[in-house]
């Protein structure tokens, strides 16, 4: 094991990386919350203050992935497709089968400049999760209750606040409203059986509300809805804390472009679009776990050095101070200052290790084992 293998196994170094994310958060949340005075003046300009703000903490997240595990990304798509890349307002669906989907989806909306405007349909208990929520609540991120007779104004309001919006954004939908597990799936088919619905064997049945919404509300605005279907080579399944040690993963991304003229306008009508969407995106796993690859061109857009930079400049601003604080603390030979300074240590540890928690499927909710009993 070479010494930049053995450190990125190393606690403190966690730490220290934990440190400077939630610090360098907390500073960029205040920052924002000092911005809302351009609301009522500017607010376009407002908006993209806070585009570059939430760059600048979701970027550190990349550069873990990009420049510290060193995960190789591949598109498989079309030419034509990969140049609309970062230059239309658009719809994602994603599957939600992986801990670091997410991140995978961030690092190629960083690649194509519009990470720091990307949205997402969120549940509403991440909107007290600090740093995460926060950020996107200055990003008017959409959040929601996940049950649609409470969120059906909430949701539409967001949505058509953002037709105006200044910058290219990426809206995500994870229309499946939840992880996939076992116990969720064998659920979820059972409500497909119920409604006469074909089943699927890698995927949870789509909720339809979200997405006919969002469909409807950004017309005009958004141009088309990429489909993403993302797997891991090797039948990897990578975790945040596996990207924190370093470990290295192959992410592959099938991606195809639907014109949102062609999704019918018709709730109905775009609810069963959606079902089909997710019988193809099944299709599309059952032959990348038997032959290893997506169909179409393979493209490996290059990383791009602002993530690094920015954490480095993160790392030099917070890290010089604190092991000044730390050593002056060391060298007064003060018990107490000493036994202070390590249960901040601790409390950082834990903070840190709780907001990796959010990420993690053992810990995620339980919506699904019932709410999929419920009608659509």
């Amino acid at each position: 094991m070479g010494f930049i293998a053995f450190l990125k196994t190393q606690f403190i170094v966690h730490l220290l990386i934990g440190f400077v994310f939630v610090v360098s958060g907390l500073i960029i949340n205040f920052i924002q919350l000092c911005t809302l005075v351009l609301w009522p003046i500017n607010k376009q300009l407002y908006r993209r203050v806070n585009c570059r703000l939430a760059y600048s903490l979701w970027s550190q997240l990349v550069m873990l992935l990009e420049w510290w595990s060193g995960t190789e990304c591949t598109l498989f798509s079309d030419e034509a497709t990969v140049n609309t890349f970062g230059k239309e307002h658009v719809i994602i669906i994603l599957n939600h089968n992986f801990e670091i989907d997410f991140l995978c989806g961030w690092t190629m909306t960083e690649r194509f400049g519009v990470l720091g405007s990307s949205k997402v349909l969120a549940k509403r208990e991440l909107l007290y999760v600090p740093l995460i929520g926060w950020t996107w609540y200055f990003l008017e991120i959409v959040f929601c209750k996940r049950k649609w007779e409470e969120d059906r104004d909430t949701v539409i309001e967001g949505l058509k606040r953002l037709s105006d919006y200044p910058e290219y954004m990426w809206f995500l939908l994870y229309c499946e409203g939840t992880r996939f597990t076992e116990t969720k799936h064998r659920i979820s088919m059972e409500v497909a059986e119920s409604k006469g619905l074909p089943k699927l064997k890698y995927h949870l049945l789509p909720r339809t509300k979200g997405f006919t919404t969002a469909v409807q509300c950004l017309r005009g605005t958004v141009s088309a809805v990429y489909d993403v279907t993302l797997n891991f080579r090797g039948n990897k399944n990578p975790s945040l804390l596996g990207i924190l040690y370093g470990k290295k993963y192959e992410a592959d991304m099938c991606v195809r472009r639907f014109p949102l003229e062609d999704i019918p306008q018709d709730e109905k009508e775009a609810a069963n679009w959606l079902h089909k969407l997710y019988q193809e995106k099944d299709a599309l796993q059952e032959m990348y776990n038997q032959e290893g690859v997506f169909p179409g061109k393979q493209f490996k857009p290059p990383r791009r050095p602002w993530t690094l930079l920015n954490f480095l400049f993160w790392a030099t601003v917070l890290l010089s101070p604190l092991f000044t604080f730390g050593f002056g603390v060391f060298a007064s030979g003060s018990p107490l200052l000493i036994l202070a300074f390590l249960g901040l240590v601790g409390a950082a540890s834990f903070g840190v290790r709780r907001l990796i928690g959010v990420t993690e499927i053992e810990k995620g909710s339980s919506y699904g084992n019932q709410e999929f009993k419920k009608k659509d």
